[in-house]
């Protein structure tokens, strides 16, 4: 998956579209991001022995393709790939970087 856990992402589509938030949870398994303060659902929860019941706001998950991650410096969002980067006498390795318009820039 190619975006993490602590990215800075935009959202491209749904109810919160053009909102801005930082990723909390990443499930890879069913490709989908949780980010802080952004698709936010109500869930009711029953009252039991003794327990009051309650309503309880949270962030629900937003599938990966409606994000996209942002750049630290200049703040425009971008698609995310690899690069191989070689260093003397030591094995490749591969590093993220944000594709912005014809320009790369290193994440990691």
């Amino acid at each position: 998956m190619k975006i993490k856990t602590g990215d800075k992402v935009r959202i491209l589509a749904g109810k919160d579209k053009g909102k801005e938030g930082k990723v909390i949870q990443v499930f890879p398994k069913h490709q989908r991001v949780v980010i802080e303060g952004v698709n936010m659902a109500k869930r009711h929860l029953r009252g039991g022995q003794g327990r009051k019941g309650q309503i309880i706001e949270y962030a629900a998950p937003l599938h990966i393709s409606n994000v996209a991650l942002l750049s630290s410096k200049s703040g425009k969002a971008g698609r995310v790939g690899y690069k191989e980067v070689k260093k003397d006498n030591e094995k490749s390795k591969k590093i993220r970087v944000l594709r912005l318009g014809g320009t790369q820039e290193d994440i990691d």
